[in-house]
């Protein structure tokens, strides 16, 4: 006699089915927001050059130096003029010997030149402060956790900011009463915005791309035994993590055959002493244990 399953025990096979799967799920890494904090393996990285302006220079000083920072490390100092370039920190000795360091410089150049061009704009007309004047640029560029870009550029007279330029949505940003002349002429002159806006959001990215890579090699060559020997703990618990799935996967279609077995032997056994689609309390008993197995594996 053919045996065919019951609406009870198909009804049982699907229970089984999807207990497995959910065990399966929340093995895997359970609500997104676990996912996430895994996932995001990688901080936000930033860089940064500093320019000072001294529009009137001592006799063989320069007028423009610029200065480049990375994950709050300096690494470059240059004049505006890129005859005077040198690295400042290990992180500088590595980018040296790349192709980065080279067109890094010559944009930085192009920069100083753009600058030197519209010191009128960026001098103030009235300067009333004593001392000399000098003048602070800023760029900045910026890639967030989850890819997103972002750049910007900041003018400070003598340390304090004046005007703020949104790479981003090209905003012009009227911090002090002494940027209102530069944000007047340069929000209307449409070269000077482009400027400003493909170099932090082209060039500087890219740079940071190259010198994130840079960064990274470095720490890894300066890592040290103890910084090692716990990465290497640190994906143990991953490695474990994923034979704890592929036992749970195979446990729970192992117990699956194992309750199929058992209602059809159970039907076989039983079938002239219930009704059509009923269990024996022993194998009740028995599905029921299975059940409890996964539950608690």
């Amino acid at each position: 006699m053919d045996w065919k399953p019951d609406p009870g025990a198909r009804l049982g096979f699907v229970a089984l089915v999807l207990l497995v799967a959910t065990r399966f799920c929340t093995a895997r890494g359970g609500s997104p927001c676990a996912m996430s904090q895994r996932g995001t393996l990688c901080n936000t990285h930033s860089l940064s050059y500093n320019f000072t302006v001294d529009p009137h220079p001592s006799p063989g000083e320069p007028w423009c130096v610029v200065q480049g920072q990375i994950v709050g490390n300096f690494f470059l100092s240059c004049d505006c003029g890129g005859t005077k370039s040198q690295s400042t920190s290990p992180l500088g000795e590595e980018v040296k010997t790349t192709h980065t360091w080279e067109t890094q410089t010559e944009t930085l150049t192009d920069i100083g030149d753009f600058l030197k061009g519209r010191l009128p704009d960026i001098t103030p007309e009235k300067h009333t402060a004593r001392g000399p004047l000098t003048v602070q640029v800023k760029m900045t560029c910026q890639c967030e956790e989850d890819g997103h870009i972002s750049g910007s550029w900041q003018f400070s007279f003598n340390g304090e900011m004046c005007l703020r330029f949104d790479s981003e949505n090209g905003h012009w940003t009227e911090v002090h009463s002494g940027g209102r002349q530069m944000k007047e002429k340069w929000e209307k002159d449409k070269a000077v915005t482009d400027f400003f806006k493909n170099v932090s959001m082209g060039d500087c990215q890219t740079w940071l791309q190259d010198l994130t890579v840079c960064w990274e090699k470095m720490l890894k060559t300066s890592a040290s035994p103890t910084t090692v020997r716990r990465t290497v703990q640190s994906t143990a618990p991953t490695s474990n993590h994923i034979t704890k799935i592929i036992l749970g996967v195979l446990a729970g279609f192992i117990i699956i055959s194992i309750v199929a077995w058992i209602i059809h032997k159970n039907r076989r056994l039983c079938s002239q002493e219930a009704p059509t689609g009923a269990l024996s309390a022993s194998g009740l008993s028995l599905c029921l244990a299975a059940f409890d197995l996964l539950l608690f594996a």
